[in-house]
């Protein structure tokens, strides 16, 4: 599988992806991350884009995520709010897992807040779902499609039993 060559590929699967915890709120538009390719106090700060940074773009497909090398002394966070004004978050000689909790902390939506969203999203009053424990119970129930077989039998050129008879 091409995917999993390169340095660490484990970050490429789905199930990585998904595993990330970082969800920001709906106000953060930009994150910018600012560090260096080297020096020991922006290891952390490597780390973290390397591990983490992946997790975030795919829990965040809205959010904008730059990262900045080599043009900074100090690494740190910037994010821009959809309001105009800017936060800015000091990781400088900080660990990948601190700065993980920190920025997790400060820009993630809350437990509540995601558990809700998920309920909301697995909701089943759709009109357009159909089955089990719903409004309607067959597809041919909904307006503009084929009524059931049950009901009206198909025409015999749309059944496979007769193909061939058609000529």
């Amino acid at each position: 599988m091409p995917f999993m060559k390169g340095a660490a590929p484990i970050r490429r699967t789905i199930q990585y992806l998904e595993a990330g915890k970082i969800v920001f709120k709906d106000r953060i538009k930009i994150v910018s991350i600012h560090y260096n390719t080297l020096g020991e106090n922006h290891r952390g700060t490597r780390d973290f884009v390397f591990w983490h940074l992946p997790q975030i773009q795919f829990k965040n497909p809205d959010v904008q995520v730059l990262t900045l090398k080599n043009m900074t002394p100090t690494p740190f966070i910037r994010c821009f709010m959809n309001d105009g004004k800017d936060l800015l978050i000091d990781v400088d000689n900080r660990d990948k897992d601190r700065i993980h909790d920190h920025v997790l902390e400060v820009l993630g939506k809350p437990k509540e807040t995601l558990q809700m969203e998920a309920m909301a999203k697995e909701k089943k009053d759709n009109i357009a779902n159909f089955g089990y424990m719903c409004e309607k119970h067959c597809m041919c129930e909904i307006f503009g499609q084929v009524p059931c077989p049950a009901v009206v039998p198909l025409p015999k050129s749309w059944r496979g039993k007769y193909k061939n008879e058609e000529s």
